[in-house]
């Protein structure tokens, strides 16, 4: 149904099309009011006066929700459009800072964050005073085109396409259980431990090698512990638990635990230091890049498994740049 425009409409505003977009994303109207950070009578009233503004109606109102009508779909597309130029020129804003100063994002994992990384963030910043770090914890990979973070360290082999960054290592995974259960020099024979007790990572992770792996070998009922974290699947065997696959840099550095086999290459995945493009020139990014990347090449033989048992790990040659547009 078309409406007369109202009377005292005025210019519609950028607001305008975000309150339209956020109410077509989230198909609620308390939902976009959250978004928003406004409240549900505003976006109500709000988007009354932008329907009267256009003389047309932007959503039908059905069961599921709010649903734009094709001149409200084509608002959003326009708001869509919008945004990305904004975050666009935000970015190479960015990218021309003068001194590295200001604040950081980083999107990285806990267990990244917990058994590697927090020394290494520590270490900066007493060498950076006038940065300051902001860490985003997630499995979900951070949008750096939408400047949810400037930099990301994931474990990955399929880095996004439109990112640029280098990979210092690659993270080896070994097979694990608690020291009081296998205390003889020599591990046991591989075809002994599959009707073992087992700890592993949730379906929700079966884009993981270590999870296929287990999923191919081991029989359902054997594997009875499950969780969405590696510190907590750490924790599972280092409590007796159930053998199981960790990272070399966690399960190497536990007393409490001892490494049944050799790693496996089929189940690494590369260490990566991203960020977009437009960001890769600014000076706090750059710093931290190559900061970063040289104490984790450091690093690299306790990331990588290499290291004999009883020895210390020994410091590694500089880091590498990866020239990928991955």
């Amino acid at each position: 149904m078309t409406r007369a425009p109202h009377p005292s409409a005025k210019s519609l505003a950028w607001d305008d099309f975000r309150l339209i977009k956020a109410i077509a994303d989230r198909r609620a109207l308390p939902a976009a009011a959250a978004a928003l950070g406004i409240n549900h009578s505003t976006v109500f009233r709000r988007l009354g006066q932008i329907e009267d503004a256009l003389g047309v109606r932007l959503f039908e109102r059905h069961r599921s929700g709010y649903v734009p009508t094709p001149a409200g779909e084509e608002m959003v597309q326009l708001a869509g459009r919008v945004d990305d130029d904004i975050h666009a020129f935000t970015r190479r804003l960015a990218g021309q800072e003068i001194k590295p100063a200001g604040e950081l994002r980083i999107a990285t994992n806990d267990t990244l964050l917990v058994d590697l990384l927090t020394p290494i963030f520590a270490k900066f910043l007493a060498q950076c005073p006038d940065i300051r770090l902001d860490v985003l914890i997630g499995n979900q990979a951070a949008n750096l085109s939408k400047r949810d973070a400037d930099i990301a360290i994931r474990a990955t082999d399929n880095p996004p396409e439109t990112l640029i960054g280098r990979k210092p290592a690659r993270i080896a995974w070994a097979l694990y259980g608690r020291g009081a259960d296998f205390p003889g020099p020599n591990p046991p024979l591989a075809e002994t431990l599959w009707d073992r007790r087992w700890v592993s990572l949730g379906e929700q992770f079966t884009m993981m090698s270590a999870v296929r792996y287990l999923a191919r070998h081991v029989s359902p009922e054997r594997i009875v512990y499950k969780l969405n974290t590696v510190l907590g699947l750490a924790e599972a065997v280092e409590a007796g638990v159930g053998i199981g696959f960790l990272p070399c840099f966690i399960g190497d550095t536990r007393p409490g635990l001892t490494r049944l086999d050799q790693p496996d290459p089929d189940l690494s995945a590369d260490l990566w230091l991203l960020t977009h493009p437009d960001l890769r020139h600014t000076p706090r990014v750059r710093l931290f890049l190559d900061f970063a990347g040289a104490e984790l090449a450091r690093l690299k033989p306790l990331v990588e498994g290499d290291r004999l048992p009883g020895k210390g790990v020994a410091p590694a040659a500089g880091t590498t740049d990866a020239a990928s547009s991955a």
